[in-house]
């Protein structure tokens, strides 16, 4: 999912650009998070993160018009140095920057949940994004997963 300017972008599988802030698009492809990355900055965007619930809700909303389940590389990132958190809702893990280098690196612990816990470890760079399972009636089921 990218977090693109206020200009929406060429043909992806959904777009939705709220009246003030950024396009979100989620685009379709079976890439790894560095081709997931490079593809946004092609397009002048940026992985989306998510900063509060506001934010979750309008990914939601734009990755229930994709098929599910699926998963959609967001910005969230735990480098090499980076232990695993078990007590902080993104469990080390944090926001890559946005366009002025800055992006939230805490957010609401609401916001902490994980389909499976991440891999303990503090060797190596580690990725997560926004798995999105089927609709089962009472919303989305979600989670960040590695």
């Amino acid at each position: 999912a990218c977090a693109l300017g206020p200009t929406p972008p060429s043909p992806p599988a959904a777009v939705h650009c709220p009246p003030a802030g950024a396009c979100f698009s989620a685009h379709l492809a079976n890439v790894s998070y560095a081709e997931a990355r490079g593809a946004c900055h092609q397009r002048r965007g940026s992985l989306a993160w998510v900063s509060g619930e506001p934010e979750l809700r309008l990914l939601l909303g734009l990755l229930a018009k994709v098929p599910a389940p699926a998963l959609f590389w967001v910005g969230l990132k735990r480098n090499a140095s980076a232990c695993t958190h078990e007590e902080q809702p993104l469990r080390g893990f944090s926001w890559e920057g946005v366009e002025d280098g800055t992006a939230p690196q805490e957010v609401p612990a609401a916001l902490g949940r994980w389909l499976q816990e991440p891999l303990r470890s503090c060797l190596t760079a580690r990725c997560a994004g926004l798995h999105l399972a089927a609709d089962l009636g009472d919303g989305p089921s979600w989670g960040w997963k590695e």
